[in-house]
């Protein structure tokens, strides 16, 4: 074979695979789109209360802070909503709970800094959620911006309020038709990269921490009717499968 016979199969191979890498990055892009999903929430603030076993002193603020998963992108409704599913299950146990949403589909852990973090501190929470990163993974933010930002929105909140803090971490999201190679292997490192940085923050401010990832990345990597259809954002079943799993530690 020629040497320039073999520079053109070098060639050839090298833009099937740029190619190949370039479609299967626009390709999930392309889902997440096509899926049209809508925002859920209408009200922003919900009163939960379960008539049956309620106590009247027995009241918590309950704020929940984070991107489109704890803005129920995926369902139709809020009430499906991990955040409302955990504010029920508080009802359920006798607790009059007011659950404010203070996430936005997007955010990133800037963008809690910027605008979620004075209203919630303001709030006077008794009940705190986070669980925010998975644009953080997605948008190429570095793991030194990440933990500056993560750390200074702890700071201020261990400071500034009396509540009880949870992390969440990232969990595994996308489905195995919907995030191709090698994508699908690069964003789940860089999820686990960011889950030691929120555990580590957990550690050092001494604030509870929730791994939802081990606890459900081997459901939600594979198919099924925990996805909806953009095969990325959880279903009502995904949401109530994270509920059940925070709610081992912030339902007790």
């Amino acid at each position: 074979m020629s040497m320039n016979k073999k520079i053109y199969i070098i060639l050839a191979v090298v833009l099937v695979v740029v190619g190949y890498i370039f479609f299967s990055y626009r390709y999930f892009y392309y889902r997440l789109h096509a899926g049209h999903l809508m925002w859920p929430d209408k009200q922003g603030t919900y009163q939960v209360v379960n008539d049956t076993k309620q106590n009247g002193n027995n009241k918590k603020l309950y704020i929940a802070l984070g991107d489109s998963l704890t803005s129920g992108v995926g369902v139709n409704d809020y009430k499906q909503s991990y955040p409302y599913l955990i504010a029920e299950e508080l009802a359920n146990r006798g607790q009059v709970v007011t659950l404010i949403n203070q996430s936005y589909p997007g955010h990133k852990v800037i963008d809690l800094v910027n605008n979620k973090l004075d209203p919630t501190i303001l709030s006077k929470p008794d009940l705190i959620t986070i669980l925010i990163g998975v644009n953080d993974a997605h948008g190429g933010v570095s793991a030194d911006a990440f933990n500056k930002n993560y750390d200074y929105t702890l700071s201020r909140l261990t400071k500034e309020t009396n509540a009880k803090i949870y992390l969440i971490s990232i969990p595994f999201l996308g489905k195995n038709s919907a995030l191709l190679p090698p994508y699908n292997y690069y964003f789940d490192m860089k999820t686990r990269n960011l889950n030691k940085i929120v555990k580590n923050l957990a550690n050092q401010y001494s604030v509870s921490y929730i791994d939802l990832y081990s606890a459900t990345n081997n459901v939600f990597k594979k198919d099924g009717s925990h996805y909806s259809r953009d095969g990325y954002h959880p279903s009502a079943v995904g949401y109530k499968t994270w509920a059940r799993v925070m709610c081992n530690d912030i339902c007790q």
